[in-house]
């Protein structure tokens, strides 16, 4: 399966965004994109067409996606009724490795990705291992019972603490490995400063 295998930490000092927990501190650290040596050199005036890209790339990999999954994406948001960004976050929010994460059952989205990959959890009682499948309401996610004997498993409180807090459009059973989805996510439930608009914009140049 396709998948970005590049250095989420430079991805990230590349976009000067958080794409994966562990960049935070790496962010702090070195802010400056790969490849820029001193920090007092001036940063150049962005183009409106290097915002959108930005933000483009920012998203994607974001969500772990390759260009033609994402411009893919884009062309379905477009073919729904109402704002094409905000279904385009909902189509992202509603994938099944997002909800993994969201869940707190991986801590961090590429983690989320491997796990579904690997085929350690069941949807609606059947194994799968897609990690793009599009999650609907009254959907169940769960660990896949022969799974549970994983070390990972075993010891998830430890590489995967419960989070703070959990959207509301899922409810999760952390003790049984449950995820129900309730609804579709809204554009609340994804992060706050993403700039949809900006994406909107350049696949429509």
């Amino acid at each position: 399966m396709a998948r970005d295998r590049g250095s989420i930490v430079k991805m990230s000092r590349r976009e000067g965004y958080a794409l994966h927990p562990k960049a935070h501190k790496a962010l702090v650290k070195r802010p400056t994109p790969p490849g820029q040596q001193s920090s007092r050199t001036r940063p150049a005036k962005s183009s409106q067409y290097s915002l959108q890209l930005r933000e483009k790339q920012k998203v994607k990999r974001l969500y772990g996606l390759l260009e033609r999954q994402f411009s893919n994406l884009m062309k379905e948001s477009n073919r729904h009724q109402g704002q094409s960004g905000e279904i385009l976050l909902q189509l992202l929010e509603s994938r099944i490795d997002n909800a993994v994460y969201r869940a707190g059952f991986a801590p961090s989205r590429r983690a989320a990705r491997q796990l579904v990959s690997h085929g350690h959890f069941l949807l609606n009682e059947r194994r799968v291992d897609i990690p793009s499948i599009q999650l609907k309401p009254k959907d169940k996610v769960q660990f896949r019972p022969h799974s549970l004997s994983s070390s990972y498993f075993k010891n998830l409180d430890d590489i995967s603490p419960a989070p703070p807090s959990i959207p509301d459009w899922i409810s999760v059973n952390r003790k049984k490995g449950e995820v129900l989805v309730q609804t579709l996510p809204t554009r609340d439930d994804a992060e706050p400063d993403i700039n949809e608009q900006l994406i909107v914009e350049y696949y429509s140049r």
